[in-house]
């Protein structure tokens, strides 16, 4: 969503970073070509304009201009800029109100609301272990009652019974009753939308709203509508009165303006995001975190936690026992690289890393992109049982096997084999060894043969803590440990091979190991 944003953002600081002082006239011409930047990434004008007149307010003062490292100091004045523009703190669903607490999902026709209504399900019932009800009220679109019943079945989530006839104020009525009746913590009303904003449309939102009484009203907008999405908050806010924003898309090729203009303008939190089609694909928004993105900070913390979330406890206790015992075959690396899918791949980790933007890129023109992971578990499938069991007893006539089954060649078939040696290896070498850190080692070094770097967060890299143990509050840390390195708030410090001095810890252009936990 943010690519572009990040990439003339990134270029712009590169200049000032890399001067021993600035003038008011190097600050000036920075801003200048940020103004442009986030007009072009279709920031609504009067928010750039408040933006650009409080960090020139900020990163003229004399403290700037004779700093030590004054571009570092202009880069934290932006993010802290950005921070502020995006709402301080990240607010989540308010779900403190007596049982049932009602979310009514508003927006226009098209914009997600339906499947966004399943995602929020999925995610209080699973997350947050609460008993929801969902129930459309969507009466003019053929099959949207039908639609939202279909997704409750996918997310194990209960739907209104369907009765012909009834009006959405009669179903919000009805759906209130239910979550009463039935003891149910949440009830969220899916309402209908239409192409554009017109009065009816207002009068039936007003309607349901005066009958069920919600404690949450949330606008279901699409990012990559740009400017429309913002007028369309501050319609709705008007004449509904809205308590929080959900913008979905946000895997999008758009250019984030919405993102950025919505908070600025309506006031109005924005409280989740979606991230892609699947149901779990839904996350809170972090003001801080997407600041440290778009200035390609990284954001280590949403990989530490979507690694949490994404890690089979059963198995990766079962993995450190095979360690211990320095075993390591062709079924735990397939197991590997499932993991890794399930993170994002190769492009969603990256992403979330300090300063990888531009290896990335490099990464992606060189053809390593997460087909990658499909063509090595295609050849892991096509093996037999007893193949992956023993990959050494692989010999010509076995690899041509292999090779026609899975689409691939003899030279893909050796260099996941090399890759399997080499890390095969490393758990001999790690035999009879204790400690939640060998996981994320096992896991580090999968990364530097895939060409990952040399260690990555989220139990990726060798001393991060074991993530099947960690508390909320250890995850909570991580974030102010990785600004005392130096990967956020103050300017990401350049990593090897993409200019500027190396970092001591850094090995294979990977990023340092945070702290052990103690």
């Amino acid at each position: 969503m943010f690519e572009s944003l990040q990439d003339r953002l990134g270029s712009i600081f590169s200049g000032l970073t890399g001067r021993g002082a600035l003038s008011d006239k190097d600050v000036a011409a920075a801003l200048r070509e940020i103004r442009r930047a986030l007009i072009e990434a279709d920031v609504a004008l009067e928010v750039v304009r408040d933006f650009t007149d409080r960090v020139r307010e900020k990163a003229v003062g004399v403290d700037v201009v004779k700093s030590v490292k004054p571009g570092q100091m202009v880069v934290k004045i932006v993010h802290d800029e950005l921070v502020e523009m995006l709402g301080s703190e990240g607010e989540t669903i308010d779900l403190n109100a007596p049982s049932p607490v009602v979310i009514m999902m508003v927006g226009l026709q098209g914009s997600g609301k339906t499947t966004t209504s399943a995602k929020i399900a999925k995610r209080l019932t699973g997350r947050d272990k609460k008993k929801v009800l969902m129930a459309s009220l969507d009466t003019r679109r053929p099959a949207a009652q039908e639609q939202l019943r279909q997704l409750g079945e996918q997310v194990d989530v209960v739907t209104l019974p369907i009765i012909e006839g009834q009006s959405p104020s009669d179903i919000a009525k009805r759906a209130v009753q239910a979550g009463k009746l039935g003891g149910y913590d949440v009830v969220i009303l899916d309402t209908a939308g239409r192409t554009h904003i017109d009065e009816p449309l207002m009068i039936e939102m007003a309607d349901i709203r005066k009958h069920a009484d919600p404690h949450e009203i949330l606008l279901v907008a699409d990012s990559l509508t740009g400017q429309d999405a913002v007028n369309l908050a501050k319609s709705f806010d008007e004449r509904v009165g809205i308590t929080g924003l959900v913008l979905t898309r946000m895997d999008g090729d758009g250019r984030g303006g919405a993102a950025l203009s919505m908070r600025a303008v309506t006031g109005k939190p924005i409280k989740l995001i979606g991230t892609g089609e699947r149901m779990d694909e839904m996350e809170e928004f972090h003001p801080k975190r997407i600041a440290d993105r778009i200035l390609g900070m990284g954001d280590i913390v949403s990989l530490v936690e979507k690694a949490a979330e994404n890690i089979d406890q059963e198995k990766a206790a079962q993995m450190a026992k095979k360690m211990q015992e320095g075993k390591f075959d062709m079924n735990d690396l397939a197991d590997q690289l499932h993991q890794m899918k399930k993170m994002g791949g190769m492009g969603g980790i990256m992403g979330m890393m300090p300063g990888m933007g531009k290896m990335k890129d490099q990464m992606a023109a060189a053809g390593m992109d997460d087909s990658i992971f499909n063509r090595q578990l295609a050849i892991i499938g096509s093996m037999t049982k007893h193949e992956r069991a023993r990959p050494d007893i692989l010999k010509h006539s076995r690899k041509k096997r292999i090779a026609a089954g899975s689409g691939t060649n003899a030279a893909e078939i050796n260099k996941l084999l090399k890759m399997h040696r080499q890390m095969a290896d490393m758990m001999k070498s790690m035999k009879g060894k204790k400690g939640g850190g060998m996981m994320g080692k096992m896991m580090g070094g999968l990364a530097g043969k895939m060409g990952m770097g040399g260690g990555m967060p989220g139990g990726m890299g060798a001393g991060m803590p074991d993530l099947s143990s960690m508390s909320p509050k250890e995850i909570e840390n991580l974030q102010k440990q990785a600004e005392q390195m130096g990967l956020g708030g103050g300017g990401m410090p350049k990593l090897p091979g993409l200019g500027g001095p190396k970092l001591p810890g850094l090995g294979g252009g990977g990023l340092p190991g945070l702290p052990k936990k103690k």
